[in-house]
């Protein structure tokens, strides 16, 4: 299918993007959108011919140079892509003659950029030209051009220029100092040298000409060498230009001028070297591929975005990572931010886990930049730089210049304040051990990234004895509106969380790896102290949570700002920041992005402390309209769009995920010119996948709870956990309205209850009954730490999880997130203790003989508990070759009452929901089940279950037959 967006001249197909008219005013924004490449250089999508106020580039990884002001930017590299084409004396340019036809394709498929175009000289003379170009994904240092001149009207006189432009420039200055350049038997070639950094780059092209007869000469003009031909052509007759180019810079090899000089000599013909760049990218999109149906607009959006990841991702370098701006644009000079761990990395520790690990790589051969960081502040370990390029140490401007001659120059204070970024990266270490088990890395670089920044934190909190607690004061958050202010949430959590972490790793090399542990302590001075003050941090520092409300405090003092009426100042075309200024913006409750939502988001996969769902609603409903989502940040709408699916806000999700996805391909927020959004677009893999998908991680694999947007009919992806492929077909789920209209349209009829295929138990309370186990064990926790229990407050626990039962138990108690993961475990070693004695013989009356009947008529059976324990239960029950399935605590993120643990249960089945029953003894259980959209049987009291279909006292003398016969008796009722 094809969409149309009459904005701006676009058609998105299935996998090529075509431009069906030239607009000069988008010539910028245009040549970002068209920017090719292969994860060792970016090309922005400029013409090969050139144009006014055009901004050609070429960006290699690592290759930095130092300049005033900005310290370092990556350098823009000697141009290859000039090839100039002049018919009967007159230059082939858009901005002369005229233009008759004219389109431009970018090919996601293969990587190929191609433009086509009908002109008419001044003269009056017509032609057709055809340009294509590649970077090789097959090999790094092959660049391909093909150019096919077709005279429509005329007989003349052609001629083709074929160049290496040695005066590329970066915004007005020129990085480069011309070496020396030259020819061989097989072309051209050029040597250059930045002038700061002292990197040589060695570029060779050669040029074949074929369909007419011709000879090239050489041109050797001081920094331009050109291979140039001459022919007559004639009318009707294409003439095809083949320019191949190779590069090797002097971070690849010791001599890159004969390294690119021998490739281009041993390089097949450009067909064959096309090929290999195809099946190079068959063999990525095999693994990395997003498949949308029923939204061709999204589909080709979320490729376009995969593929702009793809091409910037270093492939053989452990030295580089991916700036903000990809390789696309001079936006943010080609530094590196916290954008590529927390929002780019997730896209390829799931479908390209080689890359990824390359990516975290960067970060361990640039601690010791952290580390001079941390002494320059005056603090110990490791503090990553805010932006950074080749060598780790901070890169971040002190200034940032006016465009106006009487402007203020405005003082870049992330530099010194927004330090989240040690913990961001160690979190997105600590993910990707998780997700690869990827032990050898994680004992070689990863346990040293980790410990030596959680060192630094122990430098870095100051402890308020006034109020017995640590805090962090002085920070800018991930919220930039507000600066220098003090316990930022994001900031805080994320570092106790970071340093719980740092903790089990260290035990965890210290049994795994002793001897690299040992070796390690030593390198950084890691002392018993220093970890015991770690367990102090993470007990008492300071997280502004209201546990009543859910409600979280973006900063200490933040709920005492001014609030601001937004529609006062709509409609707008630039931020609330620009609107306001700095200063007035920093006194309001105005967000640049999400700063509480991205701590919920970065926590939800485990459901760490603070999220849950009560949290998340509450923040949503005060942080979401305070967000400037549509000028503030682009970091922002993926995240608002995955957190709106969670709250089942699907319009609103698809609403934000659009945002994100258009920002570059229809410049949504008019700065496209400068680069592509590198984190936007790792944000809208993590949409499709933990928003839409509804993907968790659990130990065992990754599991599916789809929330697709209106008109998907399916949703297909692969991801890769723990040496596994697994792969995704995800079709559209009922919703609870649509589940309880189904039931009434055919729950008077015989036929529909016996289109029930699954039945999902719970254990405790269905078919046994260790609920007095579980009293005895929360009891004993209760008594040893004080907290009033008794059996009255244990049936306020049925059906719930480990961790919302000793929340409920504990009421408004303080305690740290350290007490409570060790409170839960204690319970849970007090309960594994009592079950040892179970036996067949606690099966409850009337469940044996139910799940044999059930098993007789080919109904599928599965286990649904929020116990982490089922296994061991039904083992020693006697009843695991009875049921097909176990979906458990360690099964989902969400306990019941959300339906995530029975949806789990139906998938494993391969089960629809609509035609499975849950019988259960909770009210959350039974919630639960209709809000799956399942059939529900409740056994207990009626106070207890009575929302259930049918409620019975318990499994006793219960059978199929009878049970079915109950269950159209109850929506006969409510018919």
């Amino acid at each position: 299918m094809n969409k149309n967006s009459p904005n701006n001249h676009f058609i998105y197909t299935d996998w090529i993007l075509i431009e069906t008219q030239f607009d000069p005013e988008q010539l910028h924004s245009r040549e970002t959108v068209f920017t090719i490449g292969n994860g060792y250089l970016g090309t922005r999508g400029s013409f090969e011919e050139g144009y006014i106020r055009a901004l050609p580039a070429t960006f290699i990884h690592g290759v930095y140079d130092n300049v005033p002001v900005v310290y370092t930017e990556l350098a823009n590299c000697p141009d290859w892509l000039p090839l100039v084409i002049s018919i009967n004396g007159d230059k082939f340019r858009l901005e002369q003659g005229e233009i008759l036809r004219y389109d431009r394709q970018l090919d996601l498929r293969q990587g190929i950029f191609s433009r086509s175009v009908r002109w008419r000289s001044p003269s009056g003379k017509t032609v057709d030209i055809h340009f294509e170009r590649f970077a090789s994904l097959a090999d790094q240092h092959v660049l391909g051009q093909r150019c096919q001149v077709t005279p429509v009207d005329f007989d003349g006189m052609i001629e083709i220029q074929a160049s290496i432009n040695g005066y590329p420039e970066n915004q007005g200055f020129n990085h480069w100092e011309a070496i020396d350049q030259g020819k061989t038997e097989a072309g051209i070639w050029l040597h250059s040298r930045t002038r700061g950094s002292r990197i040589d780059i060695g570029m060779a092209a050669r040029v074949t000409i074929s369909g007419t007869e011709t000879a090239l000469q050489v041109h050797t003009a001081p920094g331009y060498p050109t291979l140039t031909a001459t022919f007559l052509a004639t009318s009707q007759q294409t003439v095809t230009v083949e320019k191949t180019v190779t590069v090797f810079t002097s971070r690849d090899v010791s001599q890159p001028v004969p390294a690119a000089q021998e490739k281009l000599a041993q390089l097949p013909d450009y067909l064959t070297l096309l090929q290999a760049n195809a099946q190079a990218w068959n063999e990525i999109w095999h693994y990395s591929d997003i498949v949308i149906e029923g939204d061709s607009k999204a589909a080709f959006a979320v490729r376009y975005n995969l593929f702009q990841l793809l091409i910037a991702a270093p492939k053989d370098d452990e030295k580089v990572s991916i700036p903000a701006k990809t390789l696309s644009g001079f936006g943010y000079r080609g530094h590196i931010f916290w954008d590529t761990e927390i929002f780019i990395l997730p896209f390829f520790i799931f479908t390209q886990p080689a890359l990824a690990r390359n990516l975290l790589s960067y970060r361990y051969h640039t601690l010791n930049g952290a580390r001079r960081k941390a002494s320059h502040y005056g603090y110990k370990g490791a503090m990553y730089a805010w932006e950074s390029a080749v060598t780790g140490d901070e890169v971040t401007p002190r200034w940032s210049l006016p465009s106006d001659f009487y402007g203020e120059d405005i003082r870049i204070w992330c530099r010194d304040h927004e330090i989240h970024i040690s913990s961001d990266i160690s979190y997105a270490v600590w993910y990707y051990w998780q997700a690869t088990s990827d032990d050898e890395w994680m004992q070689k670089c990863g346990a040293e990234i980790i410990l030596d920044t959680a060192i630094f934190w122990n430098s870095r909190v100051e402890f308020n004895s006034e109020e017995d607690r640590y805090e962090i004061r002085g920070v800018i958050g991930a919220d930039e509106y507000h600066e220098f202010v003090h316990n930022n949430t994001f900031t805080n959590r994320i570092v106790q969380w970071h340093l719980e972490k740092a903790l089990i790793v260290d035990d965890w090399l210290h049994q795994t790896f002793p001897e690299q542990a040992q070796e390690l302590e030593d390198k950084l001075q890691l002392t018993a102290e220093i970890k015991t003050q770690w367990s102090d941090i993470v007990a008492k520092l300071w997280i502004p949570y209201d546990a009543e409300t859910g409600l979280i405090e973006q900063f200490e003092g933040f709920f005492q700002l001014e609030d601001i009426n937004w529609n006062d100042y709509e409609p707008r075309t630039q931020s609330m920041q620009g609107i306001l200024g700095i200063e007035k913006t920093n006194k309001l409750q105005v967000l640049k992005q999400p700063d509480v939502l991205m701590l919920l988001y970065l926590m939800r996969e485990l459901g760490d402390f603070p999220y849950n769902p009560k949290s998340l609603q509450a923040n949503w409903d005060y942080y979401a309209p305070r967000t400037d989502i549509t000028y503030g940040s682009s970091l922002g709408p993926a995240i608002h769009a995955i957190l709106a699916s969670d709250l089942g806000k699907s319009a609103e999700a698809y609403e934000r995920f659009m945002q994100a996805a258009m920002v570059d391909l229809e410049d949504v927020r008019g700065n496209a010119a400068d680069g592509i959004h590198g984190a936007n677009a790792g944000g809208i893999w993590q949409a499709v996948v933990f928003g839409f998908g509804g993907i968790k991680l659990r130990d065992s694999r990754p599991v599916a709870n789809p929330h697709l947007p209106k008109g998907w009919t399916g949703l297909k992806f692969k991801l890769h956990w723990r040496g596994k492929w697994h792969e995704f077909d995800l079709r559209p789920q009922i919703t609870q309205e649509e589940s309880n209209k189904g039931f009434i349209l055919f729950a008077p009829s015989s036929s529909h209850t016996s289109k029930i295929q699954g039945v999902i138990f719970d254990l405790d309370g269905v078919l046994t009954d260790t609920a007095e186990y579980h009293y005895q064990a929360w009891q004993k926790l209760a008594d040893e730490e004080g907290i009033e229990f008794n059996r009255q407050a244990n049936e306020a626990l049925r059906g719930i999880s480990r961790r919302a039962s000793l929340m409920l138990m504990i009421k408004n108690r303080k305690f740290s997130e350290a007490q409570i993961q060790e409170m839960l475990e204690r319970k849970n070693g007090y309960y594994v203790e009592l079950i040892e004695n179970i036996t067949p013989k606690d099966v409850l009356p009337g469940a044996i003989a139910l799940l044999e009947e059930l098993r007789q008529k080919g109904i599928k059976i599965a286990i649904g508990s929020a116990s982490k324990n089922a296994q061991v239960v039904v083992e020693r029950l006697g009843i695991a070759d009875h049921v097909d399935a176990i979906a458990d605590g360690y099964s989902v993120q969400q306990p019941k009452p959300a339906p995530d643990l029975f949806l789990y249960a139906a998938e494993q089945l391969g089960v629809p929901p609509e035609q499975c029953l849950v019988v259960e003894d909770a009210a959350a259980g039974v919630e639960a089940a209709l809000a799956a959209g399942m059939w529900a049987v409740g056994l207990g009291p009626s106070e207890r279950v009575g929302a259930a279909h049918v409620v019975l006292p318990s499994l006793a003398g219960v059978r199929w037959a009878e049970l079915q016969d109950k269950l159209r008796e109850a929506m006969a009722q409510k018919n």
